[in-house]
């Protein structure tokens, strides 16, 4: 079911919560709340009786609303950590209703697991973050006109009684629909330590970012900076014009020489940018590493404050592009999330390609400004629920309208799906949940907000015979969760199938879905499988 709001202004008539702040949970917030409504939907029905229509409709029960509008807060703009680990496997305890993250558009996650998994063994638990997994695979969501979002919510009945799989969907609208977009300024900060040496690192990105010279218009600009032991900007901010040649020398020289200074190359590399900074143009950061820091400056706080200034000041954001067999996730994560950008990673010249030349472009743009999506669950009809993954996203739920607190940062052609697991009461009928999705115009920092809605008889009564994307992204969070808890079962997504049948699954679905990044899916759950025995 395909669920489009009012856009806000200002906000509705809220529920006012009284000081309490969410518990640092980077988990499943709400026990007692309605059947989940989730920021996650792929194309759904338009039956069973949801509304279309954003407005809130609770049939006057008084369920909980998304949180007040806020004109000040104590924070001081900066996204609310939450450490990772397990916390999001535990299911959130009554009377908490809402659940209020970060938008988050990194796939760098299922990337590295599958190139782990092609090496022939199993990614480490703490690089796996199920939503990136997740994100990882097309949609087939309805994307807005202008700026902003769609809001797209579906869900189906797991076989384990009681529990359902809930799904948000957000859209932008369609890259290629984008218009005139202004000009790029990009500054690639490329490692060139020895252990880029490695194939499948320096030689993918070489070979994709001459391939990406050649699509950039002639109003462009690229400035390149390499560190290795040191940093050193290679070729400063330079129009494409007529200038390409000086760019593919630029490329062409790369070697990989010595140790990983990644600290000295964050540095030279935002100020090579603020240096060439234009005013009109999209200034960002392409950082390409391994992010094996071991010289120089290796404290990640102190590296981030770099990142951090730059982007207050000059509004620069942070694409980070992973690769490697050995690979530093955890502090390209960190790089990334203060950067307001996001990462990726790539194995092979296809993947490097398609990042490079295909999904670039569409990290040029932006749509959406310190977006943030807020689910409130019906405890009529809920009694408990569990946001999958989302981590290192979540915020205070009295933030979703303080606008100081970070958000994500969203460009064209993207989405953003969110699954939930949720619990619904015996027998229970009738609304769920309220998802509603918050950002900043791009350009005149002005609040917006859309909102769906989900009701019980919008469930499809089985997960496995509902939409083809709605049970890829079930097989990719199914699959994330197995690869966190390796033997540790205790506390399982509901619904979960062994790795063996779910890799059987997978390969069904891959069939229905005649697309190729579910083949690959598959294929990487059937490895998984064999390593697990």
């Amino acid at each position: 079911m395909t669920l489009t709001g009012n856009d806000e202004h200002t906000g509705r008539p809220r529920r006012p919560r009284t000081g309490r702040r969410r518990r640092p949970v980077a988990i499943l917030i709400g026990l007692s709340l309605a059947g989940g409504l989730l920021l996650t939907g792929c194309g759904a029905s338009d039956s069973n009786g949801s509304s279309t229509d954003g407005s809130n409709k609770s049939g006057g029960r008084g369920f909980p609303q998304p949180a007040p509008n806020r004109t000040s807060g104590t924070s001081q703009g900066e996204r609310k950590n939450t450490p990772t680990g397990d916390a999001s496997r535990e299911f959130a305890p009554s009377p908490d209703y809402l659940s209020t993250f970060a938008l988050d558009v990194d796939t760098a996650s299922y990337g590295y697991a599958r190139r782990a998994l092609a090496d022939g063994r199993l990614p480490e638990a703490s690089t796996v973050r199920p939503e990136e997994f997740v994100n990882s695979f097309r949609q087939d969501y309805r994307r807005p006109d202008g700026n902003g979002f769609s809001v797209t919510v579906d869900g189906a009945r797991t076989r384990e009684k009681d529990w359902s799989l809930v799904r948000v969907g957000l859209a932008t609208r369609d890259a290629a629909q984008s218009g005139e977009r202004p000009p790029a300024a990009l500054t690639f900060v490329i490692d060139i330590s020895g252990s880029m040496g490695e194939p499948g690192r320096l030689d993918l990105a070489k070979d994709a970012l001459g391939v990406m010279t050649d699509r950039l218009r002639d109003d462009d600009s690229i400035a390149v900076v390499t560190f290795s032991d040191e940093a050193r900007t290679v070729l400063p901010m330079t129009r494409l014009g007529h200038h390409r040649d000086r760019i593919y020398d630029a490329i062409r020289g790369l070697e990989p020489t010595e140790s990983t200074n990644l600290g000295a190359g964050v540095r030279t590399g935002y100020a090579t940018a603020v240096k060439g900074l234009r005013e009109g143009a999209t200034n960002r950061v392409v950082l390409i590493s391994d992010a094996l820091a071991n010289t120089g400056e290796t404290d990640a706080d102190a590296i981030l404050e770099s990142i951090s200034t730059a982007r207050r000041e000059h509004g620069i954001t942070l694409f980070g592009v992973g690769v490697g067999s050995e690979y530093g996730d955890a502090l390209m994560e960190r790089l990334a999330d203060k950067g307001d950008g996001h990462t990726t990673y790539v194995s092979t010249i296809e993947d490097a390609r398609k990042v490079f030349c295909e999904q670039l472009p569409q990290n040029i743009d932006l749509t959406a400004r310190d977006a943030k999506a807020q689910v409130a669950f019906d405890p009529e009809t809920v009694k408990q629920f569990r946001l999958i993954g989302y981590d290192d996203r979540q915020v205070a739920d009295e933030d979703f309208r303080n606008d100081r607190v970070d958000g994500g940062e969203v460009g064209p052609g993207h989405t953003v799906t969110a699954l939930y697991a949720v619990r619904t009461r015996p027998g229970a009928s009738g609304h769920l949940a309220t998802a509603s999705v918050r950002w900043l115009d791009p350009d005149t920092r002005a609040p917006h907000e859309e909102s769906g809605q989900l009701e019980t008889g919008s469930l499809d009564e089985d997960l496995w015979t509902s939409s083809t994307r709605l049970q890829v992204d079930a097989v990719a969070a199914y699959f994330a969760d197995d690869l966190r808890t390796g033997d540790d079962k205790a506390n399982p997504l509901p619904g979960a199938l062994p790795l063996g049948e779910l890799a059987d699954r997978a390969h069904r679905v891959a069939s229905a879905a005649e697309d190729k990044a579910v083949d690959d899916l598959a294929n990487a759950v059937e490895r998984a499988s064999g390593l697990m025995g």
